[in-house]
């Protein structure tokens, strides 16, 4: 197969025009952030926000200039709306919540009932891992599930459902998930490399994750599990706002830091009026696999506490066992590896509370039925 280079990519782009400004994208300096893989190609094309609605057909258009390049197998290009420089020592417009109760992040993904976000106020708390381990969790509970990977700096998800290879696209223009264990997933792992940094502004990461929810051929799901990115910073908060969310799960481990971040998590959700479901209690305690002795060695319980304080859930918790994080990084996560384990149970209990919960809430959102006499 023939490597693409970016050289080849961007003349291909040379021959595509900007409708309103006198020249090419790639002249005008609107193409960015370029990522190769294996044959599939990402970028992105930035435009002023007002003109972003209406250039749906230049990107399509640079897709196809892309595609017809020797070598390539899939083409993502997104459309960023970056906003005009600001003066110098202008005031920085502060991110706000849409008024309570207001539920605008766009319309519902095709064929999804449910979307739940997992979350944690900081990294290293083990929220991928429990992201995967709960969406096979549902699985395993007879549920249909999908995976969406929005952490596009530190994907994760291919590498914890043992997926490989690269999505493809039946019709030209919507890419089809990739699965395994029965869980259908979308992630920027598939197209760019482990090592590959993603140099990406806000916008351009917002873009992304909308492609990979409504460009992508996910088929009929009851839920699909979003494993956020770390943290409740701008991209965050936007992602709960335009991310139509069902509810969403807090991860945290049970010292007095990990806490306090993740009560910013659950406030975070509040202020645009998401759902949260419960919190998970991850790296709650050690039982050493020799002697069988047990060690809070991140203290324990604080999540309960917290949850308790903060008129939220607790959904449980999960030690920190080698063969759970061992499972994990191989590709074949506690829940179906040993799915009679007492983890795989917990997993699996959780997972079963959460869809208690969503499936409760969307059936008091049903109109009630309609008794007709003929």
């Amino acid at each position: 197969m023939t490597a693409i280079t970016e050289q080849q990519i961007l003349e291909a782009l040379g021959h595509i025009r900007d409708p309103d400004r006198n020249g090419d994208i790639v002249s005008l300096g609107m193409v960015s952030g370029i990522a190769i893989r294996d044959g599939n190609v990402a970028f992105a094309i930035e435009v002023d926000p007002e003109r972003g609605p209406r250039l749906e057909p230049l990107r399509k258009a640079a897709e196809k200039a892309v595609e017809a390049l020797p070598g390539v197998l899939s083409v993502t290009a997104v459309l960023t709306a970056e906003s005009a420089p600001r003066a110098r020592g202008a005031a920085r417009a502060q991110p706000h919540a849409p008024p309570a109760g207001m539920r605008g992040r766009g319309g519902g993904v095709p064929g999804v009932e449910a979307i739940v976000a997992v979350a944690s106020g900081k990294g290293g708390v083990g929220k991928s891992t429990v992201a995967a381990n709960l969406a096979l969790a549902l699985k395993a509970n007879g549920l249909r599930v999908g995976v969406l990977d929005a952490d596009i700096y530190g994907p994760s998800m291919p590498r914890m459902l043992g997926i490989r290879g690269r999505p493809r696209s039946r019709d030209g223009r919507t890419l089809e998930p990739l699965e395994n264990y029965g869980v259908r997933c979308m992630s920027m792992g598939f197209l760019v490399a482990e090592d590959t940094p993603m140099i990406w502004r806000g916008p351009m990461v917002m873009s992304a994750l909308q492609q990979m929810l409504r460009e992508v051929a996910w088929g009929t799901l009851d839920i699909m599990i979003v494993d956020m990115p770390p943290g409740t910073g701008d991209a965050q908060l936007t992602l709960a706002q335009q991310v139509p969310l069902a509810g969403a799960v807090i991860v945290s481990t049970p010292q007095d830091i990990a806490l306090l971040d993740a009560r910013k998590g659950l406030n975070m959700f509040k202020k645009v009026d998401v759902p949260v479901l419960g919190i998970i209690e991850n790296m709650s305690y050690f039982l050493c696999p020799h002697c069988g002795g047990r060690s809070d060695i991140f203290s324990h319980g604080g999540a309960r506490r917290e949850a308790l304080r903060l008129g939220a859930e607790f959904l449980g918790e999960v030690p920190l066992d080698l063969e759970i994080r061992e499972t994990s990084d191989s590709g074949r996560p506690i829940t179906v590896s040993d799915p009679d384990s007492a983890h795989a149970r917990v997993f699996r209990q959780m997972a079963a509370r959460i869809w208690e919960k969503v499936a409760g809430a969307a059936a008091e959102r049903r109109p009630p039925p309609r008794i007709i006499i003929e």
